[in-house]
């Protein structure tokens, strides 16, 4: 079974400059750690593994960053979508503290492994702008700034008047700007740091999906991953497959809730409708209820995105909304076509908090809630650190020992339709 049916159609696998070699599972091997799954979680734990000096496997169904890691925003976040009390809140003052402690270091964490490994993934340390969709938006603004300020955090507050001349657009209310945060190119990101494992050592196996999964509890390499062509065994387990697991025998994926996010990119701006547009590079968010992005890559194109699913009859509804949402952000694009348009899935818990289940031996890593980039690379770090040393207390958030989530398809569906009715809807004149 395959995830990537249209992953040909992303901006990002067209203009991908890192590759690496990793040929199918053959055979059995044995590991000290095995992983399932290939995006940051995975790739990122295979790597940090392999530098403690580990022997890993790591076994990817299709091709690395195939899923939501090939096909999201590509901003690099500090931190959840959840402000810090409410983290708090769910979590305890202890526990949420240290989860918004260890996030707001992921761009940091992000950004130097770049740098050490020379990944070619357009790295942009410029910050981030979270903007006002309308003036009702600052309220939440001022709220997230108070909060964050409170623990430490460098963001600060934009009046209208510096948002638009930043932006490029009157279409923004006042932002949240965000120092520590930036922009990649997140599929390059996702193949540079499988590539960087290899060279650290650990096996990476492409095309290689797991079928089967058991844990006999006795001797010092327990685990079990059958492959079509080959068998894993090994002393512990990463489970690092997000938002598209694939059926495995023997293993149950934790129930999320799958929301869909889909983009458009126009062709590279020539400098004369682009020089006025995120002359910064921020990347961007809104605080829309149903949210949308915009950045600019490398290149110059304008990449614009909103909640929302392209494999539907509803799909032309968030293309032509997209289409209206440019026109009236940046007038002067109005007639600028899209040369590329896809969607990915993201993995939502109930709190729109990371999980980490104890597997016994392993953990299964999931739900980001649409922070993929800068969480995934560090839960992937630290799950690999707390398996091979046995010490968990550093972990990002506390192991669960169950996870359930009634009715997810139904949220999910709930999502879609709203994102749907929404894009109808809006944007048809005057905000």
């Amino acid at each position: 079974m395959s995830i990537t049916a249209d992953l040909p159609q992303t901006l990002w696998h067209q203009t991908a400059q890192e590759t690496v070699q990793a040929p199918p599972l053959l055979g059995e091997v044995e590991a000290d750690l095995v992983i399932i799954g290939g995006g940051y979680t995975g790739c990122s734990a295979a790597l940090r593994a392999a530098e403690l000096g580990a022997e890993v496997c790591l076994l990817e169904a299709d091709t690395f960053g195939a899923g939501g890691s090939g096909r999201n925003v590509g901003l690099v976040n500090a931190g959840l979508w959840l402000p810090p009390k409410q983290i708090d809140a769910l979590l305890g003052q202890k526990d949420g503290a240290h989860l918004s402690q260890t996030l707001a270091a992921a761009p940091s964490v992000v950004f130097d492994i770049i740098s050490a490994h020379q990944i070619n993934c357009e790295p942009t340390h410029n910050g981030t702008l979270h903007c006002a969709h309308a003036p009702s938006g600052l309220q939440d603004l001022q709220m997230r700034h108070a909060q964050l300020t409170a623990i430490g955090a460098p963001v600060a507050l934009i009046s209208a008047e510096e948002a638009r001349k930043r932006v490029g657009s009157d279409q923004v209310h006042g932002a949240l700007f965000d120092p520590r945060a930036g922009t990649i190119q997140p599929y390059a990101y996702a193949v540079g740091l499988a590539r960087a494992a290899v060279a650290q050592g650990a096996k990476l196996h492409a095309k290689s999906a797991a079928t089967e999964i058991s844990h006999n509890g006795q001797g010092p390499r327990g685990w079990l991953v059958k492959t079509a062509t080959g068998a894993v065994r090994a002393r512990h387990l990463i489970m690092a497959t997000n938002a598209y697991p694939l059926p495995i025998k023997g293993y149950a994926a934790p129930a999320t809730i799958p929301v869909s996010y889909f983009q458009a990119a126009t062709p590279p701006l020539p400098d004369h409708l682009g020089d006025q547009i995120l002359s910064g590079s921020e990347g961007c968010w809104d605080t829309g209820l149903v949210m949308s992005s915009w950045r600019r890559d490398r290149a110059g194109r304008l990449i614009i995105g909103a909640m929302g699913a392209l494999s539907h009859v509803g799909s032309a509804v968030h293309i032509n909304w997209l289409r209206r949402k440019l026109r009236q952000m940046f007038p002067s694009l109005a007639d600028q076509p899209f040369e590329a348009q896809w969607a990915g899935r993201i993995a939502m818990t109930s709190e729109h908090i990371p999980k980490i289940l104890d597997l016994g031996q392993g953990f299964a890593c999931f739900g980001y809630s649409g922070r993929g980039i800068g969480p995934g690379t560090v839960f992937g770090r630290q799950m690999a650190e707390a398996l091979l040393s046995g010490d968990h207390t550093a972990l990002p958030v506390p192991v669960s020992r169950d996870h359930s989530l009634p009715f997810a398809r139904l949220r999910s569906t709930y999502y879609e339709t709203g994102a749907t009715l929404v894009h109808l809807l809006a944007d048809r004149g005057a905000r």
